[in-house]
């Protein structure tokens, strides 16, 4: 119980929107002050977690699953209670969009984080929870494309997800969300067709994602009017815009070797980028350690280990994504790092895992 701990400080993240959007003002902008000032801060304070301390064990602990539950009540709550502030009129102008804004960031950090976990699992209450959690930011298919499709095509052509050497993130934004919805529509006709599913069905997930968003924005145009729709449409595409920055930041610049036309190497940790900075990773459930997570997607996220030998981002999601957003700053913190990896990867890389990459392992 003690270990899992930590990771209920995500919720301070909607505590300080709640204490922002509340107070008004000023203070409305205290979730993104936190998510982009403070935390940067700090995680240069506490350093990194490089041990794989209790990476060993029973995969499923209520301990550690209780906070992804506790998330989804949270989440939707002050979803709501930022909608009612705006259209009650105790937030308007630059107070309002400032509160979406603030909504969005809570939700793709706190939300999508915890969609993500629970969309890797088998059992399909928690599989639906995820789709809630997607549903809730207008972004449904991902629980489609990035199970079915990013896993399988990551660091390749094929995935739109996957980041170019060279891209900026602005012209990353645009192919990757055009493309995962192009990827989860291909993905789910395919898997209707092979087990005789109409696309008209309700268990045509694209079909039922669409009605289901149709559903919301209709019920909120009719019912609160167009306010409540926009509120809806800018916290969504927050979150979405910010996950994605999040995919390119994960995947910048890393390829897997082509070895026949159409056909690539096996997925291994050194296909992603990996960073294994304390804070953040409570924070986002570990997220961080990510050459683990696409190595085996199967493992919950207590479990996910930290490597050596796989390529190390300089700092955090949160400082990466700000870094991200400066494409000559960008480059000059990763290109020499996706230069020298590669150059590594072409005389020395293992075909396969190697256990001692895997710090406390043995």
């Amino acid at each position: 119980m003690v270990r899992s701990l930590p990771y209920w400080v995500v919720f301070v993240v909607p505590l300080i929107a709640l204490a922002g959007l509340r107070a008004g003002g000023l203070a409305t902008l205290a979730t993104l002050a936190f998510v982009f000032g403070v935390i940067p801060v700090v995680e240069a304070v506490l350093g990194l977690r490089t041990d794989n301390d209790d990476t060993e064990g029973p995969t499923r602990r209520f301990a550690y699953d209780l906070p992804l539950y506790a998330w989804v009540p949270v989440q939707l709550g002050l979803q709501a209670f930022a909608l009612h502030l705006i259209l009650s009129g105790q937030l308007v102008g630059w107070e309002a969009v400032v509160a979406t804004l603030s909504i969005g960031v809570m939700a793709s950090a706190g939300g999508i984080n915890i969609a993500h976990e629970l969309m890797h699992r088998k059992d399909p209450r928690e599989r639906a929870v995820a789709e809630v959690l997607m549903g809730s930011v207008t972004y449904s298919h991902f629980c489609v494309e990035h199970v079915y499709g990013h896993h399988r095509h990551v660091a390749t052509p094929l995935d739109a997800a996957s980041s170019r050497f060279g891209e900026s993130v602005y012209a990353f934004l645009p192919r990757t969300i055009i493309g995962g919805l192009r990827s989860a529509i291909q993905i789910e006709n395919g898997r209707a067709r092979k087990q005789g599913i109409s696309r008209w069905s309700l268990r045509h997930r694209m079909t039922r994602y669409g009605l289901t968003q149709l559903v919301v924005y209709a019920t909120l145009g009719i019912v609160l009017g167009p306010i409540a729709v926009a509120y809806w449409a800018g916290q969504s595409l927050t979150a979405v815009l910010l996950l994605e920055v999040i995919n390119y930041v994960e995947h910048y610049g890393l390829s897997r070797r082509e070895t026949s036309p159409g056909r690539y190497e096996r997925i291994a940790p050194r296909h992603s980028w990996n960073a294994s900075h304390r804070l953040t990773n409570w924070l986002l459930f570990n997220l961080q350690r990510h050459s683990d997570h696409h190595y085996l997607a199967s493992r919950p996220y207590h479990m996910l280990r930290h490597y050596e030998d796989v390529p190390q981002l300089p700092a955090g999601y949160a400082t990466m994504i700000l870094a991200s957003f400066v494409p000559p700053l960008w480059r000059s913190i990763m290109h020499p790092r996706v230069e020298a990896w590669t150059e590594h990867v072409a005389t020395d890389a293992p075909a396969a895992v190697d256990p001692a990459a895997v710090k406390g392992a043995a």
